[in-house]
């Protein structure tokens, strides 16, 4: 086994300067990075997008399935999909560090490389950030920032009555991959040696521990001119997040069971866990698709874009949200996504 080397050996300063030796800044508006008290961003001339998301292990990860290179990777990634759901370009991270002392100076160069690896395909800097010690495990606090030309952001409280409900991917496979690596853990009682059964799966089990943000998604829509009204990721699952566009557009909305976007993995894992694949696709959450709104006037240009699909519409306010299921019964909407905050 390879030489592990205690965080105390190098001080929070040795670990920071280990971990982040060798950045190069990659944005004309990082006009300093690591190495001072505080970064310097250069943003005339257009709005700046602010996101800080905050993981904790035992409530937002459990280090038995999720390798610490992924959990890194996710942990970036998430962040930028926040900045492409207001159509922004994703520019710079910090990154906060709580430590236990079960970690090791190896475990968070790990950690780093998942994060370094995710700013590299994305194009963004990582500016900063700071470690401190906890006494409950691992905990990961990242802050981006991006930018969008002011015309072009988009808010969660601009549709309007008829727009088309669009979404990018598949719905509900991060979900399925949670209940695998779960079942799977379950199974192994916590022996070593166990070899778990991802066999045919292996699509849902990369959307839980290696999300991607949909930049190709916002760029082409860039490209062929279209605005979205309103839009969000969709990390709480679907149904949470249209009642949120609702809410803040003044709008109801109307969306087809049968248009839901399902991949085969998702459906079979559905059925192997007796559970309604709809529900899976509705309340799963952490797929990190794209759920937006369109005028109705874009529906032959956004059907000839591919990966994504039309879902619904939006309707006027007092006809309230519903799911219209395969057999036109129509279902209140609700939120059953994951509560960060119940015990």
């Amino acid at each position: 086994m390879e030489k592990q080397t205690e965080i105390s050996q190098l001080g929070e300063f040795g670990l920071i300067d280990r971990i982040t030796s060798g950045l190069e800044n990659k944005n004309k508006s990082t006009v300093r990075g690591v190495g001072d008290d505080c970064a310097v961003l250069d943003y005339p001339d257009t709005e700046v997008l602010v996101s800080t998301d905050l993981l904790v292990e035992g409530i937002h990860f459990d280090l038995t399935y999720v390798p610490l290179k992924h959990l890194g990777y996710k942990a970036a990634v998430v962040n930028f999909s926040d900045i492409y759901a207001m159509n922004g370009t994703p520019r710079q991270i910090t990154v906060a560090l709580a430590i236990s002392s079960r970690f090791t100076v190896e475990h968070i160069e790990e950690l780093y490389a998942g994060i370094r690896l995710a700013c590299e395909i994305y194009g963004v800097d990582l500016v900063g950030g700071d470690t401190t010690a906890s006494r409950s495990g691992l905990v990961i606090s990242v802050t981006c920032v991006g930018d969008a030309p002011k015309e072009s952001v988009v808010y969660r409280s601009g549709a309007k009555d008829t727009d088309l409900i669009c979404v990018s991917g598949d719905l509900g496979s991060a979900y399925m991959g949670l209940q695998l690596l779960e079942r799977e853990k379950r199974v192994s009682n916590g022996d070593k040696d166990f070899i778990p059964k991802f066999e045919g799966k292996e699509y849902l089990i990369e959307r839980q521990l290696k999300p991607e943000a949909r930049k190709d998604i916002v760029r082409e829509l860039g490209e062929k001119g279209i605005v979205p009204t309103s839009m969000m990721d969709i990390s709480d699952g679907l149904s949470s997040e249209l009642l949120h566009l609702c809410r803040a557009s003044d709008t109801g909305c109307r969306v087809y069971e049968d248009r839901l976007p399902i991949d085969y993995q998702t459906a079979v894992m559905a059925e192997e866990l007796n559970m309604n694949v709809a529900t899976a696709a509705l309340n799963g959450g952490e797929d990190y698709e794209l759920v937006f709104t369109v005028p109705l006037h874009f529906h032959d240009d956004i059907s000839k874009m591919r990966g994504i699909k039309v879902i619904g519409h939006m309707t006027k306010p007092e006809l309230g949200c519903a799911l219209i299921t395969r057999d036109g019964v129509e279902m209140t909407l609700k939120a059953q996504g994951f509560n960060h905050m119940a015990d």
